[in-house]
């Protein structure tokens, strides 16, 4: 199976991306911490070109701790200023507006050398669905002025809003690309929930999240589903799962699907721990881990 997902207002809003960049002082990336680089538009570094520009790891609190700091030091090697967060807590968001004033200081001395009235910095935040920019948005506003959702797509317009006499920030859609050309991209944007649902195979997904599961978090699996020991291989692991939460076909069999939601429903609340899908150490391997059932021999 293909994940693929571009709506058309995703398309309507990279044009007004374009558009309006010539407004932008600074722009904010906001990526999903479990997964850095999948959660990142390759447009974006098209888009935004050279404009003064921050990273920030958003669901912090999901993902593991040490791989975080890994991916923190992967992009400041990058020379892009990096931070981790969590917007719905309030997590490291504080050091935001400092960090904007930094990086448009260029700016600001200009215009105070031309005489020229002092205002706000005006921040554009970009991020695929469901990364959390709305949650963002409304924590540093200190107010519900941006539409929440645990789905993906909540957001489907441009607003400007205010943050004190200081900043000003553009909040956009979320943006996927038109085509994942690394089929894990899919599977790991799918497992986290920046893909909608419908569009998925939950359990192509799952067994793709299990197995990388099994390589690099095995104590969580057994700790979640109390087993002493974890099966040989994935597909056995989904079962036992199965099993485990009564999912049950008629005939008394597993229900495989029913199985493979309850897992991804589990893995992205954070009940399976602190779970990063992709480490910068992934990049270096010739066969990713967990990858896609069509390609493995069975």
């Amino acid at each position: 199976m293909t994940i693929q997902w571009f709506p058309g207002h995703m398309a309507k809003a990279r044009r007004q991306i374009t558009e309006k960049l010539k407004q932008i002082d600074v722009v904010i990336e906001l990526l999903d911490s479990r997964l850095p680089l999948s959660s990142r538009n390759p447009m974006i570094d098209e888009i935004v070109g050279d404009k003064p520009r921050m990273i920030l790891l958003n669901k912090a609190d999901l993902a593991d701790t040490s791989v975080t700091d890994q991916w923190v030091n992967y992009f400041r090697n990058q020379g892009v200023r990096t931070l981790p967060i969590d917007a719905l807590s309030g997590q490291g968001v504080n050091k935001l507006p400092q960090m904007c004033q930094e990086l448009a200081a260029d700016m600001l001395n200009k215009r105070a050398e031309k005489g020229m009235q002092a205002r706000a910095i005006r921040i554009m935040i970009l991020g695929i669905p469901n990364v959390g920019k709305s949650s963002l948005i409304n924590r540093l506003a200190k107010r519900s002025v941006a539409a929440t959702g645990d789905r993906p797509a909540v957001t489907k317009a441009q607003q400007w809003v205010k943050l004190g006499n200081t900043l000003e920030m553009l909040d956009t859609p979320g943006v996927l690309w038109p085509k994942f050309e690394d089929p894990m991209v899919g599977l790991r944007l799918a497992a986290s929930g920046a893909i909608k649902d419908e569009l998925i195979d939950f359990s192509e997904v799952a067994v793709y999240a299990i197995a990388y599961m099994m390589h690099y978090y095995p104590e969580n699996l057994k700790d979640r589903f109390k087993l002493s020991e974890l099966p040989e291989d994935r597909f056995s692991m989904l079962e036992e799962i199965g099993k485990k939460r009564g999912c049950r076909a008629s005939g008394g069999s597993v229900d495989y699907d029913k199985a493979a939601e309850i897992f991804l429903r589990e893995l992205r609340s954070g009940k399976l721990g602190n779970v990063t899908l992709e480490r910068p150490l992934d990049l270096e391997l010739e066969e990713p881990i967990g990858r896609p059932i069509s390609t493995l021999d069975v």
